[in-house]
């Protein structure tokens, strides 16, 4: 007589709590980009400072899945939009977005998401996928960012490719290099938990 009412719970209580577990995997992806935004670079001759918001990017979408990451994502530019200051040395607005000289590469943090969950998924060439889609997610994120930077700016190619792309090249391997080993060791962890 005790086991029914028992199990009925469990059962119950089960779709809620993995509920909360992903509103919290989401918030989270959220938050620590917001905080990877703050530790900032800023490199002369560029609008675009060097941040680690790129890497938080490529982390939420291998451990998250290309759902739960974009969603993540779209609540980091909803709440930036929105006015807080989560975006790169403590800016905010929707003007960021929209008229800043960044607002490329903040669209491309959300776009590069579902490809990089999709390429990060679990399963045979689990490392050689996972590389494959941090270098596919920077080519998103800057294709969007250096075409964003050139209607912004009014720069030629070269000059775009020289202040928007070629300063970040070393930092872009150090990035994928490092999502790599944090990736390999806590993606299937992460997502047996959120279920992605």
């Amino acid at each position: 007589m005790n086991t029914r009412p028992l199990a009925i719970t469990a059962t119950v209580v089960r779709p809620v709590s993995l509920l909360w577990i992903r509103a919290l995997s989401i918030c989270s992806a959220a938050l620590l980009t917001a905080l990877a935004a703050q530790i900032v670079i800023p490199l002369p001759n560029t609008p675009v400072p060097m941040t680690l918001q790129t890497l938080m990017v490529l982390l939420t979408g291998a451990l998250l899945g290309p759902a739960l990451g974009a969603a993540g994502m779209g609540v980091y530019l909803l709440v930036g939009a929105l006015g807080l200051p989560v975006f790169s040395m403590g800016r905010g607005g929707v003007e960021m977005i929209m008229a800043g000289a960044t607002g490329g590469y903040l669209v491309g943090f959300l776009v590069a998401q579902p490809l990089l969950g999709w390429m990060s998924r679990p399963g045979s060439r689990y490392s050689l996928r996972l590389a494959a889609s941090f270098v596919a997610a920077h080519a998103v994120i800057f294709g969007c960012g250096l075409t964003w930077l050139a209607l912004h700016q009014q720069l030629t190619p070269a000059d775009t490719l020289a202040k928007g792309l070629f300063p970040f090249l070393g930092d872009l391997l150090a990035k994928c290099v490092l999502a790599l080993g944090v990736a390999r060791c806590a993606a299937p962890a992460v997502r047996r938990i959120v279920r992605a």
